[in-house]
């Protein structure tokens, strides 16, 4: 394999580095079986598709957008379109016709690559309203004429790259370290999404900062399910090529647990509801289990706190085997992101002997500001990662200055002004440090709580304990201006299910379980419990649970699931006025 050098300018260049390597890049399940793509097929089907989008007239710095799950098509269609000098667009699979139609008139895209018939529908209900969308490649044709076929675009792209290879070579080596790379949407939580200019020395500083503080090797194993329109996810995919590690696919989310199962990979990032999830289904598992079990259970992971001889004996009794069945045996480090997640739900897969730690970082700074390193330290954030700058400004935000600073906000040079000052990018976060310099986020700087009687309160906090509960899938902590606070709570539909079940309550849907009385008690319950690790303002004094579960689709929630609390508050006003 072609040696990588220090002097690459680009992504695309970085993966030409790849070009004769006949490792594994990717696996993706097809008829139960598990296939392996090798980088050298991978760079194949690259370059072959960048001739194509060249012929289909990309040029420097257009935009194409990319509608897709994960696959290997996605990063095959985001590495060629930088390799024709253009810039991707990811855009959410879960986007609604409308947010499709923002996203490409906003950033003025010039075509589409999009993946089957539930996405045809949305690019057919709004093309006419895009004339600046000249074409569209459909990944899943099924019988669909009209679109150029990926297969087609593949073919035809191969015979133009065997022809003259040089057309796309010279694109490549024509990509400077500055030019823009990415465009990434932001998740919108305040308004309508912002598009995040992202440079290729921005991606490939990211690649070479996870790489070396992650440890990342060719014998890792990762699982990609989160959006790759997400930095994180995005960030990873980069990384990949870097250190030439493989990329295993989940067939989709509902078949997460599975599959985690049979790749078991070596490095797993995920957010918190994920971590929250496998922690909820174990202890709902147990709760169902004969005595014996239930007991060794709750021994084992009392004892996996201490470092003892009764530590060993649970790790080889209970522990080794939970983390077999759920396919984390081989981590040999996890990531939490994203959004907070709860000290206890870190504690619990921390005392499993999972290295669990929690990263934190923004779109703008192409998501790496800190992260637990050799001390770990619950409640906070760790570190800055290596060649990152944080500091505090006076009254709190957390600032940072490193080279994934993002070049900027797409046509909204107000926007930028407001969060970029100098070197120095704000991060819209109020933390603090503690005594041995980790940082602590305290809450986001608009999200802050200030109740009538002027307490100042960080509703995070309060959520994540809320959390914990099996039973609750999301809080809503509200209060500002408020005598007191109150909580919006959804219902964890598996768990409360499971629950109604043992108890034979009567119920058809979810509506049914939270209008219920026995599940408003059980639900209190835990609210109470919430309440007794909190000091007296903090304590939630009337709570409401809510009538559906929060969709991304309804503008509820973002793609990583963390809650739009201004649309929450919006949405649910007058449920929340009877409360007070």
């Amino acid at each position: 394999m072609t040696q990588i050098a220090n002097t690459i300018q680009s992504i695309p260049a970085l993966l030409q580095a790849r070009a004769n390597d006949l490792n594994t890049a990717q696996r993706i399940k097809h008829l139960g079986l598990w296939k392996k793509i090798t980088w050298q097929e991978h760079v194949n089907k690259v370059n072959a598709l960048a001739a194509k989008l060249i012929e289909l007239g990309v040029k420097k710095d257009d935009k194409v957008g990319l509608l897709s799950e994960n696959r290997p098509e996605w990063l095959i269609s985001d590495l060629a379109i930088q390799s024709a000098t253009g810039v991707t667009v990811g855009i959410y699979s879960t986007s609604s016709p409308k947010q499709l139609s923002y996203v490409l008139e906003h950033s003025q895209s010039v075509g589409l690559i999009l993946e089957n018939s539930e996405q045809l529908e949305k690019w057919l209900e709004i093309k006419d309203q895009l004339p600046n969308v000249k074409w569209a490649i459909l990944i899943e044709p099924e019988g669909f004429d009209d679109l150029l076929s990926w297969d087609s675009a593949l073919a035809e792209g191969k015979k133009l790259y065997q022809r003259n290879p040089k057309t796309v070579q010279d694109r490549i080596e024509s990509i400077q370290n500055d030019d823009l790379c990415l465009l990434m949407y932001t998740s919108g939580t305040t308004g309508n999404p912002k598009g995040v200019m992202l440079s290729h020395k921005n991606m490939l500083w990211a690649a070479k900062i996870l790489e070396q503080t992650l440890g990342y090797n060719k014998d890792d194993e990762i699982i990609s399910y989160l959006p790759l329109s997400h930095v994180v996810e995005r960030g990873g995919s980069f990384a990949a090529i870097k250190a030439g590690f493989t990329t295993s696919f989940v067939e989709n989310l509902d078949t997460f647990a599975q599959n985690l199962q049979e790749i078991r990979p070596t490095v797993l990032f995920a957010v918190p509801r994920i971590w929250e999830k496998m922690h909820s289904l174990v202890e709902l598992h147990m709760r169902e289990n004969h005595f014996l079990k239930r007991a060794m259970y709750s021994w084992a992971t009392k004892n996996m706190a201490d470092q003892t001889s009764a530590s060993t004996l649970a790790n080889i009794t209970v522990i080794k085997w939970l983390k077999y069945r759920l396919g984390l045996d081989r981590l040999r480090i996890a990531i939490s992101g994203a959004a907070p997640i709860s000290p206890q739900i870190l504690a619990y897969f921390r005392f499993l002997g999972i290295d669990l730690r929690e990263g934190y970082g923004m779109t703008e700074n192409s998501g790496l500001t800190s992260i637990h390193q050799k001390d770990f330290v619950f409640g906070t954030v760790g570190t800055a990662f290596p060649s990152v700058e944080i500091k505090l400004a006076d009254d709190g935000e957390i600032l940072t200055k490193s080279d994934g600073t993002m070049l900027g906000y797409f046509h909204d040079s107000k926007a930028t002004a407001e969060v970029i000052s100098g070197d120095w990018l704000h991060s819209g976060d109020i933390g603090e440090f503690d005594e041995s310099g980790q940082l602590k986020i305290t809450d986001r700087k608009k999200d802050i709580i200030i109740t009538a009687g002027g307490k100042n309160i960080a509703p995070q906090k309060i959520e994540n304990l809320l959390k914990s509960s099996i039973f609750i899938n999301d809080a809503v902590v509200i209060g500002d201006k408020r005598k007191y606070l109150t909580a919006l709570l959804v219902l964890d539909e598996d768990n409360i299910s499971q629950w109604a079940a043992e108890q034979q309550l009567s119920y058809t849907t979810y509506s049914d379980l939270a209008t219920n009385e026995d599940v408003y008690k059980l639900i209190g319950s835990d609210v109470e419990k919430t309440n007794k690790q909190l000091a007296r303002v903090e304590t939630i004094k009337k709570f409401a649970i809510l009538p559906k579960r929060l969709y991304y689709e309804d503008g509820e929630v973002t793609a990583t699931l963390k809650v739009k609390r201004s649309s929450i508050s919006k949405k649910y006003a007058d449920l929340i006025e009877s409360l007070y």
